[in-house]
């Protein structure tokens, strides 16, 4: 997947009139032009400068995300943040270079009530191990985890031990030491919080500078987060098996048919609520290989990236979906991603 910022720019203003696919269309096509796509567990990378990828572009996110789809799930990596490499399929994260634990909890309300993962992958804590406050750092992560999980009680919440630094090694030693009682608490409170032991997987040789791993040592990284991801069912999805649903409401792609140039999709927006209707919705959508939309039917253009409900289906009851489609021009092999959808 690549990043949901710009792909409906122009296009959507562009559209007035429903154009019929050429006449390929309706021929020829493949199980892969018609098939359903899987919908996509939400799971935010977040931290800092390591989680960001620094030295090497996406860090531990491009080894995690072929690792995952290469197991046959599928994910969609949720964040404010975006850079990485072509071999990374979704480049989003909440990764920010130089942040301290407090400076992670300040957003993090506002960054969940955005993204609504239903996974975190969380390691942070190297800025505060050279800080004025390092011995305070446990307590910071504590409330950090605290604010998370009341703010997204039903998310897994992945907490890893950092990875040494080389000249602050006891300082991340004593640190990591506090990070499986904190879990712990948190654990018999009720909340989703699970240790992924990361310390252990690098030494000094896997770090490009001291600090920040070399590629060796993001794969490393990329290793045990996904073995601890495989430990908590759910938490990347099933292979073949949609995920949990989350939020006020979802949207599922579907291929009706491709052409050379082109190709018609169909996205059906659901309530996840089974009681309260549905009041307006907005969905952000992410073409493959730049494509860009040229009509569009039973939604509207909204800002850059996004569509909203026509005027006629905004609500929809409880448990109920409606659809709405559009026909796409680019080049490249055709698709699109599963959707993001908020209400309204």
């Amino acid at each position: 997947m690549v990043t949901r910022r710009g792909l409906l720019a122009g296009a959507l203003a562009a559209a007035t009139l429903l154009v019929a696919p050429p006449a390929a269309t309706a021929t020829g096509l493949s199980t892969r032009d018609i098939a359903p796509l899987a919908e996509a567990v939400r799971v935010m990378p977040l931290g800092d400068s390591i989680t960001d990828g620094f030295n090497v572009p996406g860090g531990y996110r491009v080894d995690l995300w072929q690792k995952i789809v290469a197991s046959g799930r599928t994910i969609d990596f949720v964040g404010s943040q975006s850079n990485g490499p072509s071999s990374l399929g979704d480049r989003d994260h909440e990764g920010h270079s130089g942040w301290t634990i407090a400076q992670v909890d300040a957003n993090i309300v506002t960054w969940l009530n955005t993204f609504t993962p239903r996974t975190i992958l969380l390691h942070i804590g190297t800025n505060d191990m050279y800080g004025s406050d390092p011995a305070g750092a446990p307590a910071r992560l504590s409330t950090l985890l605290d604010h998370i999980t009341a703010t997204a009680p039903n998310a897994d919440v992945f907490v890893a031990t950092i990875i040494t630094i080389a000249s602050f090694d006891q300082a991340v030693r004593t640190f990591n030491a506090t990070i499986p009682g904190i879990v712990q608490n948190k654990v018999n409170a009720g909340k989703h919080v699970h240790l992924v032991t990361m310390y252990p997987a690098l030494t000094t040789a896997d770090l490009a500078d001291g600090v920040h791993p070399n590629a060796g040592g993001y794969s490393k990284m990329a290793t045990t987060w996904y073995n601890g991801l495989l430990t908590v069912p759910g938490s990347i999805g099933d292979p073949g098996q949609p995920p949990p649903t989350s939020g006020a409401c979802g949207a599922t792609p579907k291929l009706i048919g491709s052409w050379n140039g082109g190709f018609q999709a169909e996205v059906t927006v659901r309530n996840n609520s089974t009681s309260a209707a549905l009041n307006g919705w907005t969905v952000g959508l992410t073409l493959a290989n730049g494509y860009t939309i040229t009509n569009m039917w039973g939604a509207v253009a909204n800002t850059a990236g996004t569509v909203r409900n026509a005027p006629y289906n905004g609500s929809v009851a409880g448990g109920g979906t409606t659809t709405f489609g559009f026909v796409a021009s680019g080049t490249g092999a055709a698709g699109v991603t599963t959707p993001t959808c908020a209400s309204p």
